[in-house]
């Protein structure tokens, strides 16, 4: 029997990466019982609600959700459907049910995690009626591949890969019937910060080469160079979470960069202040009644150190440049 290889410092991090898939989700479930958006799904993902988590956080989570499914929708919309989504990182994200629910379903949705998490997800697709049941609804023969690590079906695929593996990565995707030649849009929130920015380039350069028409969304920190900044990656590494790729996150011009170096033709990026102030202010007027909010100044100090930046390439001409807030 081989012996077992001992942890490395790489391990460590990797393990404190994954429980970000847990915050996020525990995160997520608590705003959604306070009312600040409905998702019926994320309960089977996460059994109670928790513990109570501060008013700016919730709205922090709300301006993420709604920012990322703004894009999202409007992207479904220029393509008519006629498209695949690639998740990267997609935790257990619960995206795939929203779309089915609202018939808005891509021609297939890929997620992509580490292989503890996605068979973490499988485990709770299995056993979870209504999360399983939607799958089976759009799948149309009787081949469904369950395995340890993957799930592959007409319509919904689930990977465990690393990304920093690219060509792992590529095959994987190519197995499960990714189609280069179909618009793609591919989504990733607070991943590529845990990447260096050398392979996160290529990451965005292998999307950029492999597709002609597509869009990447990608929701981090920003404007991390100052003080409130410098507290969040301290407050990170107590937790072994080192942000590997954090000099990508200096500025809403860094974000950008990292695209338009790496073969994509258009690139814009805001910060979460701002997403706050374009989404529709009615809602946002109907989550502020929620809670009361003691500290506005902390909330827009988190939200301006938050961003969403989005590329484009669109040999197809579908105006995918014209996607914006």
């Amino acid at each position: 029997m081989a012996a077992r290889q001992p942890f490395t410092d790489l391990d460590t991090a990797d393990e404190a990466v994954r429980s970000t898939c847990d915050d996020a989700t525990t995160c997520k479930r608590y705003a959604t019982s306070k009312g600040y958006w409905t998702d019926p799904y994320v309960q089977y993902f996460v059994r109670s609600v928790g513990e109570r988590k501060a008013p700016e956080i919730n709205r922090g989570y709300y301006a993420r959700v709604q920012g990322m499914n703004h894009l999202l929708d409007a992207f479904l919309r220029k393509t008519k459907c006629d498209c695949q989504i690639v998740n990267l990182g997609a935790g257990l994200d619960t995206t795939f049910w929203r779309l089915k629910d609202e018939n808005l379903m891509p021609r297939k949705y890929f997620e992509v995690d580490f292989p503890m998490i996605a068979a973490r997800k499988i485990h709770n697709i299995k056993t979870k009626p209504p999360l399983s049941k939607p799958l089976i609804e759009t799948h149309s023969t009787d081949s469904l591949l369950l395995d340890g690590h993957s799930l592959d079906s007409d319509r919904y695929c689930i990977i465990g890969a690393d990304l920093r593996d690219i060509p792992g990565l590529d095959d994987k995707l190519k197995k499960f019937h990714l189609n280069p030649e179909l618009p793609t849009l591919f989504l990733s929130e607070c991943v590529l910060v845990y990447m260096t920015p050398d392979q996160s380039s290529k990451l965005v350069n292998w999307a950029s080469v492999t597709f002609h028409t597509a869009m990447f969304v990608n929701y981090e920190q920003v404007n991390m160079l100052d003080r409130f900044g410098q507290v969040m990656i301290e407050n990170l590494q107590r937790r072994q979470c080192n942000l590997a790729g954090v000099e990508v996150c200096q500025s809403l011009e860094s974000q950008k960069e990292r695209f338009l170096k790496t073969g994509w033709e258009n690139a814009d990026a805001l910060d979460m202040m701002t997403v706050y102030s374009v989404i529709p202010q009615d809602d946002v007027a109907r989550i502020e009644r929620l809670e009361f909010l003691d500290e506005k100044e902390l909330l827009q100090q988190l939200l301006q150190h938050y961003s969403i930046c989005w590329a484009t390439k669109d040999k197809l001409k579908l105006g995918l440049s014209q996607v914006a807030f």
